[in-house]
Formats: C-alpha cells, structure tokens, sequence
C-alpha cells in the first residue's frame, strides 16, 4: 500500500509541476495561453508522446533506445515514398510504417536480449542504420504525406490527431463556449479544431498502464529490470520478453512516425537524431528508474509534457534556444538525483 501511495504522490507532484509551467509561462506572456498556440504544442507533443510510452518500456528493463527518433523519421520517410511513389493505399502505407518500426525493435531486442549486446551501444548502431535507411527510403530527397486539403482525398489521416468542427450551434457551440472560457479565443471564428490526438493519447495511456501493472508481459518487464538473474531462475522466459519489451517501443515509434507525418509538411531525410532525448528524458523525469525495475506510463506521459512546456514555452519569455537547453538539462540532473535519493532510501 505504501508504494503505491508514493507512485500516485509522485505523479501528482509532476502533474502540478505541468500546471504550474504552464501558468508561470502564461504569467510572463498571456499570449501563451492563446488556444491556436496550446494546439500547437499538442501537435508537437503526440509523436513525443509515442515514442516516451515505448521506450518506458526498455528503460524499465534496464536498458534505452536511442534508435526511436531516427527510426521515426526513417519509418515515415518509407511510408511517405510508397504512398507518393509507389501507388500504395494510406492506410497500408500507415500499416507498413508501424511493422517497420516492430521490425527494427525485434532487431533491437534480438540484439540486446539474445545476442547480449549492451543496450547503448545496440541501439546506437540501429540509430545510424536507420539514418542511412531513411536516406536511402527518399533516396535523400524529403518525402511530403497528403496534406489534409489533399483534393484525392488521401489526407484522411490527419482526421485522427485533429478534426475540424463547422457549425455555430450545437455541439461545436458548447464546445468554443467551454475552450474559450479556459483559453483565449478570437470571437470572431466560425470553427475550432479539436485535438483528437489527445483523447487517443490518453485512451492508450490508460491502456498500456494497464498491461504494464495488470498483465504477465508487463509484470516480467518490471521483473527483469529489478533482477534479471532471479527472473530467470524462477523460470521466466526472460530473452522473449526483453525482446518484447522492445518490439513495443519499436511499435510505439512506428505510430509516432504517423503522427510526426501529419504534423510536418515534409519529412527531412538525416534528421531525428537527439528526438529520442526528450522523450527519453520525459520518461525520466516522469518518475522511470535509470537503472530499470521501476516506472509509470502515468509518469512518462506526464513528464514528456514537462519537456513539451518548456521546450515550446520558454521561447514565449524570450529566452533562446542555449537557454532551453540549459534549462531542460538541469530539469534532467534533478531528476536523476531524486531517482537516486528514492532509490538509497529503499535499500535503508
């Protein structure tokens, strides 16, 4: 029971801290509340939202995977080219690009799990390989997804992270009543845009803490990253679920290559290196243990928000970008000293 009131108490502590952001940040620069900006940064956030709840994962077991962010882009630069190239259907290019991102996570897990390479070095070798995949996939050139006034239609997919809602009454009524009294609005618009990304982050948030807490595969993850060797010896087959615990973060890239596609005009072939860094500090500073056997997705998603706050919303006080890093690291050195603080005070 008490550790349990200690995840919920520090989840909490980092749901305030996003609100306390967010107003502090609003405080200097009242613009920053504004509903198109809050939007924007929700666009931003979803495919650093993926790709933090899948690498939880890993990084529960003990290990990391930095191939997340270059494989984002090298999994929608594939998607992209069969879609504009190739004649493919959206919805199977969409497909192609999630098995893609399963596919480099089962090397990864093969990697690591069976052939007992260290996680760091494995999946910075799968960074560059998808870096160089991605160029080839374009051949070097960026690759535009349908836009979402695509006259083919194909522009579909950008439905499912934000829908438009035309109508004065009824529900889009109630619904700009409600934002605007939360967040600044022009009176004058005839639409909102709703972010439906968000409802989905928080449908697979509930879901994935879920099988992390209530399922076999979760409870082994969390099992192989407190004692690997204990795990095995009680007769778990831990290779298969190490592997797996990096076949769902490769899947969870995958899905945030979709959502990176929806919200960039083009995708830029050698970019993506240092992405996986802030959704890997999210999950750090949401609470996942840097040396595994401990984390939340609660925590992760949380977290992620506290890097998307501070990334989006400093500049809104006129700091540059030196100071956003500067700022975002620091948050990162606090909270690897409260894992280790946490973790001295269990072995006590």
């Amino acid at each position: 029971m008490t550790k349990k009131k200690s995840v919920f108490s520090q989840e909490l502590i980092i749901a305030i801290l996003v609100i306390a952001i967010y107003l502090f940040i609003r405080w200097r620069n009242a613009s920053f509340g504004n509903y198109n900006t809050l939007l924007n940064i929700l666009d931003i956030s979803y495919y650093y939202v993926l790709m933090g709840i899948g690498v939880t994962f890993p990084l529960i077991t003990g290990g990391v995977d930095l191939s997340i962010g270059t494989g984002m882009i090298c999994y929608a630069l594939a998607g992209g080219y069969l879609i504009r190239f190739s004649g493919v259907p959206v919805w199977a290019a969409m497909l192609i690009t999630v098995l893609f991102g399963v596919a480099i996570g089962a090397v990864n897990g093969t990697l690591i799990s069976i052939m007992g390479l260290p996680p760091f070095l494995a999946t910075l070798c799968t960074c560059m390989i998808t870096r160089g995949l991605g160029s080839v996939c374009s051949g070097s050139f960026a690759i535009p997804w349908p836009t979402d006034t695509d006259p083919t239609g194909n522009g579909w997919f950008h439905s499912i992270f934000k829908t438009t809602i035309n109508n004065d009454s009824g529900l889009y009524g109630a619904l700009k009543g409600s934002v605007g009294a939360l967040f600044p609005m022009d009176k004058r618009l005839t639409f909102i845009k709703a972010p439906l990304g968000f409802v989905w982050i928080i449908l697979l948030l509930l879901l994935m803490q879920f099988i992390l807490s209530h399922t076999k595969f979760g409870r082994y993850t969390i099992a192989i990253g407190s004692n690997k060797e204990a795990t095995m010896l009680s007769g778990v087959n831990v290779k298969f679920y190490h592997v797996m615990a990096y076949v769902v973060c490769g899947l969870f890239a995958g899905l945030a290559a979709i959502a990176y596609a929806a919200y960039t005009p083009t995708v830029q072939p050698g970019t993506g290196a240092g992405m996986e860094l802030d959704a890997i500090g999210g999950a750090i500073v949401g609470g996942v243990s840097t040396t595994g056997g401990y984390g939340t997705i609660y925590g992760t998603v949380l977290g992620v928000y506290v890097i998307m706050l501070l990334k989006n919303g400093l500049p809104f006080m006129g700091l540059n970008a030196n100071w956003q890093q500067v700022i975002t690291g620091t948050v990162l050195i606090v909270a690897v000293l409260i894992d280790i603080i946490k973790r001295r005070a269990m072995k006590k």
